[in-house]
């Protein structure tokens, strides 16, 4: 007699089914409502197809589309696939290569034939049209094992030449498998993928655009096009993906800054910004505000060098993990007259900094530190430069020049989970007083670190520690650390629901060490500080390009460059109007008139694409009455004051939230 199979349950409920059993038997068994909207299965804890047969006993859990997470990077999955069935299918001779899952979608590279240009933006209606056929066909998505020496004759036999190529370098030891569309298109894939075709909604997904992409990522090689797409589990979902990157579009940074006069990138400093003065009054009151935050938490600013010898990256660990994102300078350069090497060869290196921590270590370092005196919490608004490769630079979210607001505490054992606590609490009132929600994520030690895996378990511990002690939730990120710490991670959710990752807190062990800092404890003997690293904003650059994109230009008032604009509906009220402007100005409102001999419809106009925040319309009633006629952007109505009201709600407007009373 055959002995059954155990499958437990998440409900703790125990199954027993016959040996070539699957997910999908199970399910049935439960009911037909289940059979029909599962999609996959999560098989001692791996995803897996929902007709592939259990391996031996098994812990199961029933994939549906209420597991988003799961359920979407299938369906993006399969979305990849029948993109690539479909181009093969219109034009015979295209070659492929992979189309993974992406964060909103999936997209796949492929080669043209010989006999037509490279795919574009015209091609991809009729690439939809067919993948909808693709998909009402419901043809069954089927699994195989196949051997390393039947995908390469398969993939030469076809004149796949980059498929071919792949698969000679698979190891002939791993279990290779291939997934069938019906039963006349195959791909080679770990999987998994839907039942069939016909599990996809025909009306949830979307070609989106093309570009060049090098096989394998190399410029010496093939160029091939890139298909992009968006995937989505339902039509409701595409709807609003499409309606965020509407938004999106509208809210660019890019296109605000240019529109009201903040910044501008251009070849000349390629990955450095050109503020202006009305961008650069916005970063101004982000830093009076960050500093009067950090003033209040105990914080002692410096100032540390922007190039060092690159022997202090050696130390430190950063040459040999980060050398080729740093700016490399030579400490001897020749007379440029004469001739030779520009460069000397014995020149010693120097190197731009790509952050600003080893050179905070050697603050510390100044000096004895007793144990009385941490912690020791040292900020700086850093300037830090990172050698980002070209196609990753994006106006002000990638640049190569970048301030932070940087800061790191020394302190003993016994604070850290305190100290962190206390980190955790500011960076939640500086996130509020932007009006940010935010999830907190905790990034665990990665494959390649330094330190012994006792501190990493000590550090990673801490770290959850104060999240319980605030009462925080929070999900962890197995891998994506540092290579010298765990870092706690703040994500912010914007006004259109895109998160962004700014605030960190990492509690480092390692850097001290290498870096020889120590205190003298209360036994007189020397000890290795825990050396926190932590920021709120991030980068300025970035943070005010998210406040751009989230506010969509409307800044708050007390950030925005112009907070108000006097506009005379007729020249003759021009002394009224400056008179306003002066005793604005004495109030510390940023204030200007508009003097100019245009109709007062246009001046609003103008205005309110400048994103300026009030505008103040005075006319001959209100130079009469002694008032002014208040214009907010945003709001419908206007409201009347007297001078005086209508100056006091401005004053409170524009303050600072750490300022008001």
């Amino acid at each position: 007699m055959t002995e059954l199979l155990k499958i437990s349950l998440p409900d703790g409920s125990l199954r027993e089914v016959e040996p070539g059993s699957t997910p999908y038997d199970v399910a049935a068994a439960i009911g037909p409502g289940l059979a029909k909207a599962a999609l996959a299965a999560r098989v001692n804890g791996e995803v897996r197809d929902i007709n592939r047969p259990f391996d031996g006993d098994a812990e199961l859990a029933l994939i549906t589309a209420k597991d988003e997470e799961d359920a979407l990077e299938l369906v993006r999955h399969d979305y990849a696939h029948l993109l690539a069935e479909a181009v093969q299918a219109l034009w015979p001779g295209t070659q492929i290569t992979f189309g993974p899952a992406t964060d909103d979608g999936f997209y796949y590279d492929v080669m043209a034939p010989s006999s037509r240009e490279p795919f574009g933006l015209e091609d991809l209606p009729a690439i939809e049209e067919k993948m909808r056929e693709l998909i009402q066909a419901d043809k069954p998505l089927r699994r195989e094992v196949w051997s390393r020496q039947q995908l390469i004759e398969k993939w030469e036999a076809e004149g796949e030449a980059f498929k071919a190529e792949w698969a000679k370098e698979l190891p002939e030891n791993e279990e290779l498998t291939v997934y069938w569309s019906g039963d006349d298109w195959l791909d080679m894939c770990r999987g998994p993928h839907l039942a069939s075709t016909g599990k996809l909604d025909p009306q949830a997904f979307k070609l989106m655009r093309t570009a060049g992409a090098y096989w394998r990522g190399d410029q010496k090689n093939a160029q091939l096009t890139r298909i992009y797409g968006t995937g989505w589990l339902n039509k409701k979902q595409l709807k609003a993906h499409l309606h965020r990157l509407e938004e999106a579009q509208l809210r660019d940074h890019r296109k605000l800054g240019r529109e009201m006069d903040l910044f501008h990138l251009q070849e000349a400093a390629h990955g450095s910004v050109f503020w202006h003065p009305k961008g650069y009054r916005i970063w101004r009151e982000l830093e009076a505000y960050m500093r009067r935050k950090m003033d209040g938490a105990g914080y002692r600013e410096i100032k540390t060098p922007q190039v060092m010898d690159a022997r202090q990256w050696e130390r430190s660990g950063h040459w040999g993990k980060y050398r080729e994102n740093m700016f490399v300078i030579p400490d001897e350069v020749p007379n440029t007259e004469d001739e030779g090497d520009i460069v000397s060869k014995d020149a010693d290196w120097m190197a731009l900094k790509p952050m600003n921590c080893p050179a905070h270590v050697m603050v510390f370092k100044q000096g004895i530190t007793s144990y009385r005196d941490l912690p020791i919490r040292l900020g700086e608004m850093g300037c830090c430069h990172r050698n980002e490769p070209h196609g990753a630079l994006h106006g002000l979210m990638r640049v190569r020049q970048f301030t932070q607001d940087d800061a790191h505490i020394f302190c003993t054992e016994d604070q850290v989970v305190e100290e962190v606590q206390a980190f955790i609490t500011l960076a939640d009132e500086v996130y509020g007083d932007f009006g940010f929600e935010y999830k907190i994520k905790l990034a665990l030690r990665p494959e390649q670190r330094f330190g012994s895996d006792a501190d990493w378990d000590k550090a990673e511990q801490e770290l959850r520690d104060a999240l319980t002690a605030n009462g925080l939730e929070w999900e962890e990120l197995p891998g994506e650390g540092a290579f010298y710490a765990p870092k706690l991670e703040w994500h912010l959710t914007d006004a259109i629901g895109r998160t962004w990752q700014v605030g960190t807190i990492q509690s480092d062990r390692v850097l001290p060490e290498r870096l020889d800092a120590t205190y003298i404890g209360e036994d007189g003997e020397k000890h290795r500080p825990v050396m926190l690293h932590r920021a709120i904003f991030g980068s300025y650059e970035r943070f005010i390009g998210i406040l751009i994109e989230h506010f969509a230009g409307r800044l708050p008032v007390w950030l925005a460059p112009t907070q108000a604009v006097v506009a005379p509906i007729v020249s003759d009220i021009d002394g009224y109007a400056t008179g306003i402007e002066a005793k604005l100005e004495a109030a510390g409102i940023r204030v200007a008139s508009d003097l100019r001999n245009e109709k007062i419809n246009y001046k609003i106009r103008e205005h309110s694409l400048a994103k300026v925040p009030h505008l103040l319309i005075v006319g001959k009633r209100e130079e009469e009455e002694g008032t002014v006629a208040i214009r907010t952007l945003g709001e419908k109505d206007q409201k009347v004051l007297p001078l005086d009201e209508a100056i006091a709600m401005l004053t409170k407007a524009a303050s600072a939230p750490d300022l008001r009373a």
